[in-house]
């Protein structure tokens, strides 16, 4: 069944974000590597794997020269979306060394407001380093850091306040404090009437934390974003059909990722497809997802279709994909312009 189901109009209020995101505030650290690494060091190619400072600080060491960008899955969204033309703001913790003037300086420079302080004590800032293997498929290993100590004290409410949509990264759930942080922060944007929205992030996350993330999702989630993994996992189905099934009118809006099958806007009422965007060669998958959602959300908050917000996150996430890297080198503004003409 296909659909052009339109996102609801947006509020009218003067100075306004489209979408305030809460997620780790990571360091990217990109380095192309063979697979018989990710074998000497133990790691599960294509997955995402938490370490501690003394680990991170070995695998830095053990890998070749790398990228430095800052990270993290919703600020890579949040720097899409702003690429495009968006109003955007982030929020998450770094501390006061290295690795935080990096993120600050990277996450303001494409257009987001980040006002976040940094800490003054604790653990450093995150870190992830990603290695890249030949076939382009990226595998995490990621010190969290100052991001996990994220509370409910470190929310912006005035930034909440001016959000049209709230975008929470799955990955912070490991947290209990960024858990309470995100739920607080959801509350706020019900009572203004905004909406929130929600990435899965990994599978394993998902399976981690299956029954609390049944719960958010029922609770608080309007626009759910996932790929067939995580949908999958959440709901324990083996098909990908069923997992659909499943969660349609569980929230308003789910986009499901395929890769290079493209990805599925589904409401309780429709269920559009949408084709993936190949623009070249495949290099690192890294960030796909996260600036399919960064287009979506452009797009929705300019009040297009469904359909052709699933066409801005998919040709996004298309271009993302032939370079090394989740921030785009490509201007997206232009690209939108030059495939789908407006």
């Amino acid at each position: 069944m296909t659909g052009s189901t339109t996102a609801p109009a947006a509020s009218a209020a003067g100075d306004t974000l489209d979408v305030v995101g809460i997620g780790n505030a990571i360091v990217d650290v990109l380095v192309q590597a063979e697979d018989g690494f990710l074998e000497q060091q133990g790691l599960s190619k294509g997955a995402m794997t938490l370490v501690d400072l003394e680990q991170a600080e070995r695998l830095y060491g053990a890998s070749g020269p790398g990228l430095e960008t800052s990270g993290g899955s919703a600020a890579n969204t949040l720097a899409g979306l702003a690429q495009l033309g968006g109003r955007a703001g982030f929020i998450g913790r770094v501390r006061d060394d290295q690795l935080g003037r990096i993120f600050s300086h990277d996450i303001r420079a494409t257009g987001a407001r980040f006002e976040t302080p940094p800490a003054a004590s604790g653990p450093p800032t995150a870190r992830c380093l990603i290695l890249v293997t030949p076939d382009a498929q990226r595998t995490m290993a990621t010190y969290l850091g100052a991001s996990v100590q994220l509370d409910p004290d470190d929310l912006n409410l005035a930034l909440l306040r001016r959000a049209r949509v709230l975008y929470l990264e799955g990955y912070l759930w490991d947290s209990p404090e960024a858990k309470r942080a995100f739920i607080t922060a959801a509350e706020v944007m019900r009572q203004q009437g905004g909406e929130v929205a929600l990435s899965l992030s990994d599978g394993f996350c998902v399976e981690r934390h299956r029954d609390s993330f049944l719960e958010l999702v029922d609770g608080h989630v309007d626009l759910l974003f996932a790929n067939e993994s995580e949908i999958t996992a959440l709901y324990r189905c083996d098909r990908f059909e069923d997992a659909l099934d499943q969660v349609r009118g569980r929230c308003r809006i789910a986009a499901l990722t395929r890769s290079d099958q493209g990805s599925l806007v589904a409401t309780a009422d429709a269920v559009v497809s949408i084709p993936a965007y190949s623009l070249g060669p495949l290099v690192d998958t890294t960030g796909a997802g996260d600036l399919y959602a960064g287009g979506f959300l452009w797009a929705y908050c300019r009040d297009e279709p469904l359909e052709r917000c699933g066409h801005v996150g998919s040709l996004c996430a298309g271009q993302v994909v032939t370079q090394l890297g989740p921030r785009c080198q490509r201007p997206l503004r232009e690209l939108v312009r030059q495939h789908l003409g407006f």
